[in-house]
């Protein structure tokens, strides 16, 4: 059954990417009604997050996030399979002069979980030796095909969470960019609590440890998906001054506002789906 999940989606690769878009929201709008566990995490967060949004404008928009999902599973058959040559026609690069400028030394792009996260790491991976952190799938087959995709133009150097950071720092040091996600709840063993719209939020500090400890430029590159099956946007930002501050927690609140208003632009590509806020100060009850 797996493999012939992947046949059909190897298939996919074929068609132009409006229809593909198309086909991908209709895929969403499908798993929406079903997906219950899922749909109920995104509700409580765009609650916590937008407290005056009205609830049908919140089930709208959340809708319009499982339509974003079912896009970015679809349009992965393209980032796995097509060409160099037609991915490079499909993205576009905003700010790319940021990225340049800080090419080749300690550099650290600072992301987020928007859908079009593997389009950031497949252009980078075709563009410089990059590295990046990933989490392991649980069962080997999909584990070992998203490791073979991820690095098929052999630029890209992934580390599980389980590997640890030693070989990132190494990297980092020797000129490697490290594409790394900021904004998943893993405790407050490696983070603090700080806001993220205006809720208490565990947020990882490993950016401004990192900068601390190679050296590094912090320049944030966020990707999106453009409306209608048009392609994507890589946009790169101008590096972050005084980072790292000294105070964690600043930086922490740095990050958080920035990803804020990154998802105020595009609030339907955030990946609501996820239990952003498990962990709670201590003898504040549990949302989910």
């Amino acid at each position: 059954m797996k493999k012939i999940a992947v046949l059909i989606l190897w298939l996919l690769h074929f068609l132009p990417l409006p229809m593909l878009a198309v086909l991908g929201n209709v895929l969403g709008l499908l798993v929406y009604p079903i997906a219950g566990e899922r749909r109920r995490v995104g509700d409580i967060n765009l609650s916590l997050c937008f407290p005056k949004m009205s609830e049908a404008d919140r089930r709208r928009l959340l809708r319009r996030n499982f339509m974003a999902f079912g896009r970015s599973i679809l349009e992965r058959s393209i980032l796995w399979w097509s060409s160099s040559a037609r991915l490079q026609r499909l993205i576009r690069v905003e700010g790319l002069e940021n990225f340049r400028s800080a090419e080749g030394k300690p550099l650290i792009l600072l992301t987020a979980h928007f859908v079009a996260l593997d389009v950031g790491g497949n252009w980078l991976s075709q563009h410089t030796n990059v590295v990046t952190v990933y989490s392991k799938q649980k069962d080997p087959y999909f584990d070992a095909l998203f490791y073979k995709k991820r690095t098929r133009f052999g630029a890209q150097r992934l580390y599980s969470r389980q590997d640890g950071m030693r070989g990132v720092i190494r990297d980092i040091r020797n000129g490697f960019p490290f594409y790394y996600f900021t904004d998943q709840d893993q405790s407050v063993k490696d983070g603090v609590f700080v806001p993220f719209f205006g809720v208490p939020a565990a947020t990882l500090t490993t950016v401004p440890r990192l900068a601390q400890m190679t050296g590094a430029k912090v320049v944030p590159c966020i990707t999106r998906m453009l409306p209608y099956g048009q392609g994507y946007e890589i946009r790169f930002y101008p590096a972050w001054e005084n980072c790292p501050s000294g105070d964690e927690v600043l930086d922490a609140r740095r990050m958080n506002e920035f990803i804020e208003a990154r998802i105020l632009e595009m609030p339907e590509q955030y990946f609501w789906l996820h239990k952003r806020f498990k962990t709670r100060p201590e003898g504040e009850a549990r949302y989910y």
